[in-house]
């Protein structure tokens, strides 16, 4: 079953059973024997107009630049020059080898791979003066639901050619990386079927693994009112931004919003002692 809620003012026509049923089929949901299959699941659609309430407060009778955050909370931004993308190497890692069991699945390289799965990739660094260096991946983790026909030794063995070694420079692996592929020993049963999933409760994930910090709301879900995803993409822009220049190696950027406000609260910027100026000129330039 799939449940849609939420609260939502517009006035689009919106075919949910359409939108959600096309997604499920491109996750790769589409048959019974995967445990969930987009043509015969239940798709129950619970949408609400916004509370008028927020509404007032947000953007009745406001213009595009005088806009108020849709919420209060925290948010951050991060960036790191470890990475060309200025992102953590472990997660950047981890999000390509997400990225990649998807593709081998569905063009057919691995035909056999399900459409749940995780990833999980340790890093040993160096740290000095608050600088960041990678040095080796020190553990691979894989978790992907599978056939039932497939061994474990043909998943390992696939995932390390075709995944893993497809993704992670050689240079990063040597004879003392661990790799734990498939590591429960089984995950034929996945999906809904195997666990009941929620939009937004991988906030970690869903931003930088670990790294920086995280105000607690999720991305996904909410449209640019929302600060808890607006305003932690600003952030990370800001974060990168810093780091492009050269002004850090590493920052952090933290921003404060109230209901209603256009404008934070507060801007905080962290260079973790990389800065070439002191942070609180950073937050001046900022």
């Amino acid at each position: 079953m799939v449940l849609v809620f939420g609260e939502i003012t517009t006035s689009a026509i919106l075919d949910f059973q359409k939108i959600v049923r096309e997604k499920v089929r491109e996750i790769g949901f589409d048959d019974s024997a995967k445990g969930f299959d987009y043509k015969t699941c239940n798709v129950l659609v619970a949408i609400e107009q916004q509370s008028p309430d927020i509404a007032q407060g947000v953007h009745l009778g406001k213009s595009d630049e005088d806009l108020g955050a849709g919420d209060q909370g925290i948010m951050f931004g991060y960036a790191t020059d470890e990475t060309p993308e200025l992102f953590p190497l472990s997660h950047l890692l981890a999000t390509r080898l997400a990225h990649k069991l998807s593709e081998v699945r569905k063009d057919g390289t691995l035909a056999w791979l399900r459409p749940d799965g995780k990833t999980q990739v340790t890093v040993e660094y160096k740290l000095e003066k608050g600088t960041l260096t990678p040095r080796r991946v020190h553990t691979v983790l894989i978790s992907t639901q599978h056939a039932p026909e497939i061994s474990n030794e043909e998943i390992a063995k696939s995932l390390m050619e075709k995944v893993i070694r497809a993704v992670i420079p050689a240079e990063l692996l040597d004879d003392k990386t661990i790799y734990h592929l498939n590591p429960s020993g089984r995950f034929v049963i996945g999906g809904p079927q195997g666990d009941a999933g929620l939009t937004g409760r991988k906030i970690i994930v869903d931003s930088y693994g670990g790294w920086g910090a995280h105000g607690g709301g999720a991305f996904s879900g909410k449209d640019p009112s929302k600060v808890d995803r607006s305003a932690c993409y600003a952030a990370r822009w800001v974060a990168k931004s810093i780091v492009a220049a050269g002004l850090a190696k590493r920052a952090l950027v933290q921003v404060a919003y109230a209901i209603g406000v256009a404008h934070p609260l507060s801007i905080f910027v962290d260079s973790f002692g990389t800065g070439s100026r002191p942070d609180s000129e950073l937050v001046e330039i900022v």
